[in-house]
This record gives C-alpha cells, sequence and structure tokens, in this order.
C-alpha cells in the first residue's frame, strides 16, 4: 500500500486529521511511572492506548529517545510497536547527510523500525535525500517553513524573487517520481502556509505549531488541507501529552485530543463542505 493510500485511508476511517507528537520528555512524565523499568515507555503506551482512534498519526521525536541512550533507543522501539498498524508512523529525526551517512540513517529508521515515515532535512541537496526515498510505503516529510523563530535565519532568505523554502519545494517535487514526498510546513505561517499548499497542490504537508507554539488550527486546516480537506496532518505534542501530570495523565491526554480533533474537524466542515 502506498503512503498516500495509507494516509487517505485513516484519515477516512478515523475522521481525523490530528498527529499526536511523542515528544515524550523524561523530565517531565508522571512521578507515579517512575517505578516502571521504562517509564517513557509505558508513559507512550497508556497515551496511544487512549488516543489511537482519535488520530491519524503519531509522531515520535528522536531526540526524546536519543537521549536516555539505550533504554531510550527500546522504548521507541516498544512505543511503535504500539501503534495500530492502520496509522501513520513518523519519524521525526530530520536526518539528512552525504549519501552513504543517509543510507545508514534510512536503514535504521526505515527498514529497522520501520516507520512510515521520517523528517528530512535537505541542506545538502539530493543525494542525502535519495536513499529516504525508495519505497513508495514510506514518506520523506522534507524541511520546508518550519515553526521555531529561527526559521527567518536560512528558510526566509530570497533567493532572487523567492524564498529559499519556495526553492527547497520547487526542487524536492522534481524528486517526486514515487509521490512519497512531503513537506514540513509551520501552523505558526499562516500565509506560507496557504502559499505551500498552493505550490504542493496534491502532497502531504506535516504541520506542526498548534498548541503551545501558539499556531491556529483554523489556519491549519484552511491553507493546510487539500482541496478536499485532507492531505494535512495537523501536529500537537505538549498541549496533549502534558494535559494532567497526575495519574489521570492518559485520560486527560484522551479529552483534549477530542478537543483539538473536533476543532479541526469544524474547520473543515466550514471550509470543504464535508
Amino acid at each position: 500500500m502506498s503512503f498516500i493510500t495509507k494516509l487517505c485511508a485513516i484519515q477516512g476511517t478515523n475522521n481525523s486529521l490530528l498527529c499526536i507528537g511523542l515528544d515524550s520528555n523524561s523530565a517531565k512524565l508522571p512521578k507515579f511511572l517512575k517505578k516502571h523499568a521504562n517509564p517513557q515507555y509505558e508513559f507512550n503506551r497508556q497515551i496511544i492506548a487512549a488516543t489511537k482512534d482519535l488520530v491519524c498519526a503519531f509522531k515520535i521525536n528522536s531526540a526524546f529517545y536519543e537521549a536516555e541512550g539505550e533504554r531510550g533507543w527500546s522504548a521507541m522501539r516498544e512505543t511503535l510497536h504500539c501503534v495500530p498498524s492502520s496509522a501513520i508512523s513518523i519519524a521525526d529525526a530530520k536526518r539528512g547527510d552525504i549519501g552513504n551517512s543517509s543510507e545508514r540513517y534510512a536503514r535504521i529508521f526505515l527498514e529497522e523500525f520501520k516507520f512510515d515515515a521520517i523528517t528530512i532535512n535537505p541542506y545538502m541537496g539530493k543525494d542525502s535525500v535519495a536513499p529516504f526515498l525508495r519505497s513508495p510505503e514510506q514518506c520523506a516529510f522534507i524541511l520546508a517553513l518550519t515553526s521555531n523563530a529561527g526559521a527567518k535565519d536560512f528558510q526566509r532568505l530570497k533567493v532572487g524573487k523567492k524564498f529559499l523554502y519556495q526553492k527547497v519545494i520547487e526542487t524536492a517535487m522534481k524528486w517526486n517520481g514515487k509521490k512519497n514526498i512531503g513537506f514540513v510546513a509551520g501552523a505558526t505561517n499562516p500565509k506560507d502556509l496557504k502559499l505551500i499548499r498552493n505550490y504542493t497542490p496534491a502532497v502531504p504537508l506535516l504541520i506542526p505549531g498548534v498548541g503551545a507554539q501558539g499556531g491556529s488550527v483554523k489556519a491549519a486546516v484552511q491553507y493546510g488541507c487539500d482541496k478536499n480537506g485532507e492531505m494535512a496532518i495537523i501536529n500537537v505534542s505538549r498541549s496533549i501529552l502534558y494535559a494532567s501530570g497526575g495519574e489521570d495523565f492518559a485520560e486527560s491526554a484522551r479529552r483534549e485530543a477530542i478537543k483539538i480533533r473536533d476543532e479541526i474537524n469544524f474547520w473543515r466542515e466550514k471550509f470543504f463542505k464535508r
């Protein structure tokens, strides 16, 4: 099954564009979980169990796991086993290196762990991205315009009459022969998000920045969806994960996920007459 087919299927089945970012910081986990052999995994397991019917994807930010050493890698692997096979799993690893190094990174995340998708930094060019594009079943989300403050330092530099991020998109679209390229486009830049969707009418967009970073759900839906109100993966992390720091953390995460999913669907109905 191609990545696009799988994405459309789960978005339809769960009626959801919501992606939960499992940026599970060991320093912020509920204290009672410390009795578990791997608190990070146990936290994720309960979050996934409580929300799996509400989302289209789970995004695992590898930094939070790599920082924990061997136990973190184990937590990431076991967390993946909890993600339903029908849902999209995204490795937020932001890899991108010379060809032989990228080969190894692709092997880790796409062959060993078998993520459905991975985020890629395209700064080093086509040969650094190519190893992640071999299978139409797995998607490379290329960083276009990110939601952090420092995005202006390079991504908004003018190259001729266009921003650098626009040139990145134009070039990467030429590599999309297997229809398995997507782009990361932050919800904190709604005008640019609209422009990016106009550039890429039929590709998936991974949209961070909603929630703690201040991005608008309305803008993410209005400008990030395709013409059918689909193909946007709207990521929310902290406001769901840490809705409660107590023993009810999973139930609280579910309530927050329902709230955000319903808000997303409200705007989908309004803008796309679903």
